[in-house]
């Protein structure tokens, strides 16, 4: 399984700066490239002659600004989508005219050479992983964010929605100085049901509710605003959702916590759903508010197959049902592949062959691995030995396939759900339905 691949290439330049150039700023031009996720320089300075050294300041701008500024004080920075060197600014790296900036503060009476050195990583797909439901100070939690965001790193995780109770303050306050993306999020939290509302920073005004049309008023002016929607813990024993199912959602929550049975609850329900011809993207998410023995950050932990790490990257990547789920950051892992087609994909109706490779990963003894269809459960496969398994599954006259792998957990005393795929559809006949997703291959190599 490709967890993170980078592919880079360096360009490198060199600028004579005479000592006439003193006082003025310099522009070395360069092209930034499609499908930059970040870009990284250096520089060095070799004075000419036996006089003082030079002192050549450093800064970057784009096709439309400065982008950031470091004078003297620093030989090389990064520029990223979501982080940056501070004195740079983060953000999108459009393709097109660019320029290393220098100001020609000192330069000797021989002169300067400046070198350069760019180098660019590229966009492309693997696997980020992290916790789409977590709780901080700034509602029940005794988290801080920054010690959620610490946990989250110190896990090796990509990611985390702190999804705090009917408020968006904490999206407002998330700590910077971390390699963690975070993803603005709110529980909507009524009496009879709560929702996450993931994306924005502010999706709505006044949580308060008295029915079903004040339910509907609350996500529409969330969907406005480009909040993604999810069900939370819809089966649980203390806040099931018990207000109408027909609500603008877009994914539910069928992974609470560590596994229990109002997890399995939501597991049927989901099933029900997909057996109707239903393709509603399953997530999970730790509802994590305190130290507790159970209840840990990124357990369980949803995977996201996507190009970039942003809230748009992560978010789009679930939208299209690109989505594992396990019960810790460590695994175990599946993947469904069918020719140039994966997790969440639709194989078009007259593909060559329906032939589906299910690899799984991280795999111990005593590790029971179960396939479903529209038709329930097809296979279950018992595992003997440690590491990997590769299945291939005729799925012909299906309407979908998905795998999950059970454990036996200590803390779970007995048999537990250990990892869960959303589904890879297939396209029948009757079937009319075009599909937005674009092929690809989660055995990516470079």
């Amino acid at each position: 399984m490709t967890k993170r691949i980078e592919r880079t290439n360096t360009l490198a330049f060199k600028r004579y700066i005479e000592h006439s150039e003193q006082s003025t700023y310099i522009e070395v031009p360069f092209q930034m490239p499609e499908r930059v996720e970040e870009i990284h320089v250096s520089y060095q300075v070799e004075s000419h002659g036996d006089e003082a050294k030079a002192v050549i300041d450093l800064g970057i701008r784009d096709a439309e600004r400065v982008r950031g500024w470091s004078g003297g004080a620093r030989q090389e920075f990064s520029i990223g989508l979501n982080q940056a060197t501070p004195g740079y600014l983060p953000g999108r790296l459009a393709p097109g005219d660019w320029a290393i900036l220098h100001n020609a503060y000192k330069v000797p009476a021989q002169g300067c050479t400046v070198t350069i050195e760019i180098e660019f990583t590229y966009k492309i797909s693997r696997w980020l992983k992290g916790d789409l439901h977590t709780h901080s100070v700034h509602s029940d939690s005794t988290y801080t964010l920054e010690e959620n965001a610490a946990m989250m790193e110190s896990l090796g995780c990509d990611f985390i929605a702190m999804t705090d109770h009917n408020t968006n303050s904490q999206n407002l306050a998330y700590p910077r100085g971390t390699s963690v993306l975070m993803i603005p999020g709110t529980e909507f939290t009524t009496n009879y049901g709560h929702s996450n509302f993931l994306g924005v920073t502010n999706p709505m005004d006044d949580f308060r509710v008295s029915g079903i049309s004040d339910v509907h008023e609350k996500f529409r002016v969330a969907r406005e605003r480009g909040a993604k929607i999810v069900l939370n813990h819809t089966h649980c024993d203390n806040c099931p959702w018990e207000w109408d199912f027909d609500v603008d959602y877009d994914w539910v929550e069928i992974w609470n916590g560590p596994w229990r049975e109002h997890n399995r609850r939501a597991l049927s329900w989901w099933q029900e759903q997909l057996v109707t011809g239903r393709r509603l993207v399953a997530v999970g998410g730790s509802d994590v508010h305190r130290p507790d023995s159970y209840v840990k950050h990124a357990m369980p932990c949803v995977w996201v197959w996507t190009d970039e790490k942003t809230v748009e990257g992560v978010l789009n990547g679930i939208a299209e049902g690109h989505v594992v789920i396990t019960y810790s950051p460590d695994g175990p892992f599946a993947t469904l592949q069918c020719g140039e087609y994966g997790i969440g994909d639709e194989v078009p109706y007259g593909h060559a062959d329906h032939e589906v490779v299910v690899q799984l990963d991280d795999l111990i003894p005593g590790d029971r691995i179960r396939l479903y269809s529209e038709r329930g459960l097809e296979e279950e496969t018992s595992v003997d030995s440690e590491g990997g398994v590769t299945l291939m599954v005729n799925a012909m006259h299906r309407r979908f396939l998905r795998a999950e792998i059970w454990r036996n957990l200590d803390l779970a005393y007995g048999l537990s759900m250990a990892a869960l795929t959303n589904p890879i559809y297939f396209a029948s006949k009757e079937d009319t339905r075009s599909s937005n997703h674009e092929g690809y291959s989660m055995f990516q190599s470079v």
